[in-house]
């Protein structure tokens, strides 16, 4: 079950990374939040490297909600090494922007991202696009085991 997993949120913006946040207290989703700040401290939690060398990797968060514009490495760059490594291509991938450039949506698609998700300006229209997400990924989604070597 998805329930007990982490969520990574991968965001650079203080602002949106205490909005998300309260989004998901405030809609009582249950799962632990890692965030990371850029692409590659995402990447670093998602792999077990770095300053989370030592974590499980096959131990792969419920859901990963990644913006695009971080320093370091992008969320398409993040997106790809994601898709690219067999371990981690089946894991669920939801791109919340504040983007609305078409070529971002549609890149983001090419590369597998699982969902698009403009982030609303209203608070409350955000804690809503939160709700929904938490309901279908983290409860009504079903993801596949993963495969043990």
């Amino acid at each position: 079950m998805n329930q007990k997993r982490s969520i990574l949120l991968v965001e650079d913006n203080p602002d949106d990374e205490e909005l998300t946040l309260r989004a998901l207290n405030r809609n009582l989703i249950a799962n632990d939040v890692v965030v990371a700040h850029d692409g590659e401290e995402a990447l670093d939690f998602i792999f077990g490297r770095g300053a989370w060398a030592g974590r499980d990797p096959s131990d792969l968060p419920a859901l990963i909600l990644l913006d695009l514009n971080l320093p370091v490495l992008d969320g398409l760059g993040v997106l790809r090494q994601i898709r690219a490594d067999e371990r981690t291509r089946r894991a669920p991938v939801v791109i919340l922007t504040s983007s609305s450039e078409q070529r971002d949506l549609v890149r983001s698609y090419d590369l597998g991202a699982n969902s698009y998700v403009r982030k609303p300006v209203e608070f409350e229209e955000f804690v809503e696009a939160v709700r929904q997400l938490g309901v279908y990924w983290l409860v009504l989604n079903e993801l596949p085991v993963p495969v043990t070597a």
